[in-house]
C-alpha cells in the first residue's frame, strides 16, 4: 500500500510548493501572533480568510500550526475532541492564503451534520463555503462555475465542504483535476479516511494536506492507519491530550461516577459461554482480523453487556434523584456492529426514552443518525435553552458534534474501541458559559462468576479496558471516589497492577 501511495502521489512535482520557504513561514508565523494581524484584513468582501477580530488563539494552537509549516505543508494533528481543531485549520487557510496565496479550502467530512457545522465557523472567517454533500444537482454547477471563475483570475479563493460519500462519488470526482496547486485539503475525523475505498479517493494532485483527529489510529487496522499517515503526513508533536486541555483551560474538569452493574442469571449464563468459546478461538488463531470467528464471538458479547437490562434498573435509581438536571446526554448503544446489533439498541433507546419521559416526566427526544438535520438543529437550540432536559443518543453524537452545553452525561453502552471512549468524554467537557464543571456517570457491567479455565481469558480482556476507565478516573475531581469504585473490579480480576 505504501508503496502505491508513493507511485501515484504528484504532488510533490508542483513548483509552485516546492519552491516555499516552509522554514520562513514557520518562523515568521512564531514571530507574528495570527490573531493580531486580522484587523489588517478587514476590508475583504465576504469569502475571504480573515481572523475573526474577537478570536484569540491559545498557545498550543500557536504550537499546532507552527509544526504544520515546519512539516512542509503536511501533517496530522492529534488534538483532544473540544481543543479547537478546527479553529486551527481555518488559521492555517488564513496565514496560506495571506502568505502564499492559497486559492482553495477543501474540507471533508464523515457525516453531513458536520459538513453544516464547519460552514458555521467558516462564516466566522468571512468564508462563504460551497456545501457539496447529498443530492449533486445542489452543489455541482456552482462548484463548477466557481473553479472556473478562480482559474479565470476573476476569483481569489474557494472553500468547499464535502462528505466522504459525496468525495468518493464521480460527480466530485470529476471535478478535481480542476482544482489548482494551491489547495488545501483539510480531513475531519480523519481516521474515517484510512479505509481502501476512502483513502483511493484521496486528490494526488493537492499537495498541502492536513489531517484532524482526536484519534487518527485505526482500530485493529495498521494498514489504514498507516495510508492515512502517509497521505497526510505524520502526527505532529506535540500531541493535545485530555489532561493538556483541562490543564489549559480548552475543557472543563469533570466528576466521574463509575456505576456497576450485574448480569441477569440467564445474561451470565450466555455471557460465560461465549467468553468461553473466545477463548477456544483465541487458541485457534489470536489475530483478530483472521479470526472470523473471534470476532462475531467478541460482537455477540459486546451486544450482550452493552444491552444488559440492569442497566434500565441503574438509570431509573439515578435520575429519579435527578429530576431537576437539564442538559443531560444519555448514550445508548451505538447500533453499528451489525444489523441485530441495531435492532437491540433500538429497543434500548426506546426503554431509555420510556423511562425517562414517560414514567419520570423527564423532557427528552431522541437524537439519531435518522433524525433530519433541521429537526437536529431545533432539538440543539431546545436542548441549550433548558426546553428539553436531555438527550436520548445513539453514535452520532460520537464524533464532532459541537453542543457544549452538555453538563451531564450517562453512558450505558460503549463499545471496546478506545476512539469512542475518548471521543464520548471529551464531547462533554467542552467550556460553555456558566459550565464550570461536567458530570459523568458510566454503566460498567461486571462480569460474572466464572469457571476458572477462562477466568484468565477473562482477566486478559479485561485489562486494556479497565486501563482506560482508571485513566480518566485519575483527571476526575472525584478521582479517588472513582478509583475506589473501580478497584472492585480490579481485585476481583488481580488487576490492581492495571
Amino acid at each position: 500500500m505504501l508503496l502505491k501511495l508513493l507511485q501515484i502521489d504528484e504532488s510533490h512535482k508542483s513548483p509552485e510548493l516546492s519552491s516555499i520557504n516552509w522554514e520562513k513561514l514557520a518562523q515568521e508565523y512564531q514571530d507574528r501572533k495570527v490573531a493580531e494581524s486580522g484587523g489588517s484584513y478587514q476590508s475583504k468582501p465576504l469569502g475571504y480568510p480573515k481572523i475573526p477580530t474577537d478570536l484569540q488563539l491559545r498557545d498550543y494552537q500557536q504550537t499546532a500550526i507552527i509544526s504544520w509549516f515546519r512539516n512542509k505543508g503536511r501533517g496530522t494533528l492529534k488534538m483532544a475532541t473540544g481543543s479547537g481543531k478546527t479553529i486551527v485549520a481555518l488559521a492555517i487557510a488564513t496565514e496560506l492564503y495571506q502568505k502564499i496565496g492559497l486559492q482553495v479550502l477543501l474540507v471533508v467530512c464523515p457525516y453531513c451534520h458536520l459538513v453544516t457545522q464547519w460552514a458555521r465557523e467558516c462564516e466566522k472567517f468571512n468564508l462563504k463555503p460551497i456545501l457539496a454533500f447529498e443530492n449533486v444537482h445542489n452543489w455541482q454547477s456552482q462548484l463548477s462555475s466557481q473553479l472556473y471563475t478562480l482559474r479565470c483570475g476573476n476569483q481569489s479563493f474557494l472553500t468547499v465542504i464535502t462528505t466522504n460519500f459525496t468525495l468518493t462519488g464521480e460527480g466530485f470526482q470529476s471535478q478535481l483535476k480542476f482544482f489548482p496547486e494551491k489547495t488545501l485539503i483539510v480531513g475531519d475525523e480523519a481516521h474515517h479516511l484510512g479505509s481502501t475505498r476512502l483513502e483511493e479517493s484521496l486528490p494526488r494532485k493537492i499537495g498541502l494536506r492536513l489531517a484532524l483527529s482526536a484519534t487518527p489510529e485505526r482500530y485493529f487496522d495498521e494498514d489504514g492507519t498507516e495510508a492515512i499517515l502517509n497521505y497526510f503526513g505524520e502526527i505532529l508533536q506535540p500531541e493535545f491530550t485530555l489532561a493538556d486541555g483541562i490543564e489549559k483551560g480548552a475543557l472543563v474538569r469533570y466528576y466521574y461516577y463509575p456505576i456497576l452493574v450485574e448480569l441477569t442469571p440467564s445474561e451470565a449464563l450466555t455471557y460465560a459461554k461465549l467468553t468461553q468459546r473466545i477463548g477456544w478461538a483465541l487458541e485457534k488463531e489470536a489475530d483478530w482480523k483472521k479470526n472470523d470467528t473471534l470476532t462475531s464471538l467478541l460482537m455477540q458479547r459486546s451486544r450482550l453487556v452493552g444491552a444488559a437490562a440492569n442497566k434500565l434498573k441503574a438509570l431509573r435509581n439515578l435520575m429519579v434523584k435527578r429530576l431537576h438536571t437539564r442538559h443531560t446526554l444519555f448514550y445508548c448503544g451505538d447500533g453499528y456492529i451489525d444489523n441485530s446489533s441495531s435492532a437491540i439498541y433500538s429497543r434500548q433507546l426506546e426503554a431509555v426514552t420510556r423511562i425517562l419521559g414517560t414514567e419520570l416526566g423527564y423532557r427528552v427526544n431522541t437524537y439519531t443518525a435518522q433524525t433530519p438535520l433541521e429537526e437536529r438543529e431545533k432539538m440543539r437550540q431546545q436542548f441549550e435553552s433548558g426546553e428539553l432536559q436531555g438527550l436520548v443518543a445513539i453514535r452520532c453524537l460520537d464524533e464532532g458534534v459541537d453542543i457544549p452545553a452538555i453538563q451531564n452525561a450517562v453512558i450505558l453502552a460503549s463499545t471496546g474501541n478506545p476512539r469512542q471512549f475518548i471521543q464520548r468524554r471529551g464531547r462533554i467537557l467542552r467550556p460553555h458559559p456558566g459550565k464550570t464543571h461536567a458530570t459523568l456517570f458510566d454503566t460498567i457491567v461486571m462480569p460474572p462468576e466464572l469457571d476458572r479455565k477462562i477466568w484468565e481469558v477473562e482477566r486478559n480482556l479485561l485489562r486494556k479496558e479497565l486501563k482506560r476507565f482508571i485513566e480518566f478516573a485519575n483527571l476526575a475531581d472525584n478521582a479517588e471516589e472513582a478509583k475506589a469504585k473501580l478497584k472492585i473490579v480490579q481485585e476481583k480480576y488481580d488487576l490492581l497492577d492495571s
